[in-house]
């Protein structure tokens, strides 16, 4: 078996990489370059392998970064199935079709440019239609459940706590009576953070391809950012001014809503003096990602789930407004007092997030904070590293709102975090891989796993190949077993036993409302408790064992 890696091998973004074997092809991820002019101008170029000889698609989540080349790939060749989670596949849809519309509208701005020196169009990377057809490829799996392509292949998608659907994947590939089990981990979230469940942690691999975005910094503890946040808006609202936020549309703006929500319940004094103050989202798809989050709630982590079983939406309070039109957020910058923008893109590349740093920037009372990482070449990055002025839409603007930068919000591990995710292996893999990561951070992680693990690391740079030759003979049945070691079947019993218990608050909660004559609010409440526990329940049955999980359970 041998890796290509196509993407990701020399920054954070345009995660690609081919495995392939004997009789096997196939893709993790399929992502978009983003940032400077020269990464988006990789997007055009031919994929260096055969799109039509690709087999399947794994999918780890629905960033941009990681899915965005996705409907190039059909429209260059490739017609195999997109294996991702359920709440995955929701979510890319609205990803793409986004993506397909701001190409599309890319290209008539420039043709219309060109037009004007007399030069030749330019087709877009992909349009909307692209997007529809390489949607029908879709193949959506619940988390936990073993999947057997064919009968060289299996793989099984575990929690990884970054993003609403993301996947550490594992993978077995049988050549010549020997399997190899290579895990990829896309990108890894956070433990202990709100809505999502920790990342899931990997006993055994052959080979390992990490992440290492944060590989040489910590971030700030979340709570001591949380804090510095709700302080930058009560200063920012004293003086009259907007706290203008870039947040990726998907994940970051979810667990900010989270963070606002929370707050609201728990500090009155500051609830009160925010009262007057209003919080906008001001993303089309966020707005959609943000329903997309409510209806998959089977995967959200105890502490969120029993919001919503209490009867709490932990992504709703009181002064919270979604626009959708740009009318709608054109008012916003019109709109006198003080309020909060959350808007997109998180890198402030493009997107609305552009005219609203257009209209606070020169603003000394007003405040940008960033909340997620900033690649470098994008605006975000040159904001924080000091830039006095900027242009905008042609027009020359100074910076004088306050620039903050809050990194305890990325969902990203930080290095602490990767290290204790590979610590978790128990015994050492073959090799680790080390990508999407600038090379100062893939440098410094690599350094650090091999003087306190000592386990072998390569620093993936460029368009590189590597053969792997480790493997054992290893049955299905073995393969099955792993996943129902004595660990995971403690897991599940504590699961059913919560199941049970919050099924007698629902039919308790159901009495009362039936002897009060049935309001509608609380028949609402009540269904969704009910879809949660549905949702789990189903999510439970391919947690315990891919082949008997009912009768086990």
């Amino acid at each position: 078996m041998k890796i290509k890696f196509c993407g990701a091998a020399s920054s954070v973004t345009g995660s690609c990489h081919l495995v392939f074997g004997e009789g096997f092809k196939l893709l993790l991820d399929c992502g978009q370059f983003q940032g400077s002019k020269a990464q988006e101008a990789c997007n055009y170029e031919a994929f260096p392998f055969n799109p039509a000889e690709i087999d399947f698609l794994l999918l780890s989540h629905a960033h941009i970064d990681h899915c965005g080349r996705i409907p190039l790939l059909v429209k260059r060749g490739f017609s195999g199935k997109i294996y991702c989670t359920d709440a995955t596949a929701d979510l890319v849809r609205i990803m793409l079709m986004d993506s397909g519309y701001i190409h599309e509208k890319e290209s008539e701005w420039k043709n219309r440019k060109a037009a004007r020196a007399g030069k030749p169009p330019v087709e877009p990377l992909y349009t909307i239609k692209d997007v529809e057809n390489a949607l029908k490829y879709l193949e959506p799996v619940m988390y936990d459940k073993l999947v057997e392509p064919n009968d060289r292949l299996r793989f099984v998608f575990n929690e990884a706590g970054h993003i609403l659907g993301s996947a550490v994947t594992e993978l077995w590939a049988e050549e010549n009576g020997r399997t190899t089990k290579l895990v990829y981990t896309g990108d890894l979230g956070v433990a202990g953070r709100p809505i999502l469940r920790d990342p899931k942690i990997i006993k055994k691999a052959d080979y390992v391809i990490l992440e290492s975005t944060y590989g040489d910094r910590l971030h700030e503890a979340h709570g001591t950012g949380i804090d510095r946040l709700m302080d930058i808006v009560l200063a920012t609202a004293r003086r009259g001014g907007t706290v203008v936020i870039p947040s990726f549309a998907v994940g970051r703006t979810q667990e900010l809503i989270f963070e606002f929500n929370r707050f609201y319940e728990r500090n009155a004094a500051a609830r009160r003096e925010l009262d007057g103050v209003m919080f906008y989202v001001d993303s089309p798809m966020a707005t959609s990602a943000t329903e997309i989050f409510r209806k998959n709630a089977q995967v959200f982590d105890d502490e969120t789930k029993n919001y919503i079983l209490a009867g709490d939406n932990p992504l709703d309070f009181k002064n919270l407004r979604f626009t959708r039109t740009s009318d709608e957020s054109k008012a916003l910058n019109e709109r006198a007092g003080a309020k909060v923008i959350l808007s997109a893109s998180g890198m402030c590349d493009a997107g609305r997030i552009r005219h609203h740093l257009k209209h606070n920037l020169w603003n000394p009372k007003s405040s940008i904070v960033f909340v997620g990482y900033q690649a470098e070449g994008t605006l975000g990055r040159a904001l924080l590293s000091g830039l006095d002025r900027v242009t905008l839409f042609g027009e020359e603007v100074c910076v004088n709102a306050e620039i903050h930068n809050l990194e305890s919000f990325s969902g990203h591990a930080d290095r602490d975090g990767l290290m204790d995710w590979v610590s978790g292996l128990r015994q050492a893999p073959g090799r680790i891989f080390l990508v999407h990561g600038e090379a100062g951070a893939k440098r410094a992680l690599a350094e650090r796993i091999g003087r306190e693990l000592g386990y072998a690391v390569t620093v993936v740079e460029g368009f590189s190949e590597f053969d792997l030759s480790l493997g054992a003979v290893v049955t299905r049945q073995e393969i099955l077993q792993s996943f129902a070691d004595r660990e995971q079947l403690l897991s599940v019993r504590e699961r059913i036993a919560k199941i049970h218990g919050a099924l007698e608050t629902i039919l308790y909660r159901t009495s009362l409302v039936f002897d009060a004559g049935l309001p509608a609010d609380r028949i609402l409440e009540i269904g969704d408790a009910v879809r949660v526990l549905e949702k789990d329940a189903l999510l439970l049955g391919s947690a315990v064992n891919r082949e008997d999980a009912a009768e086990i359970v």
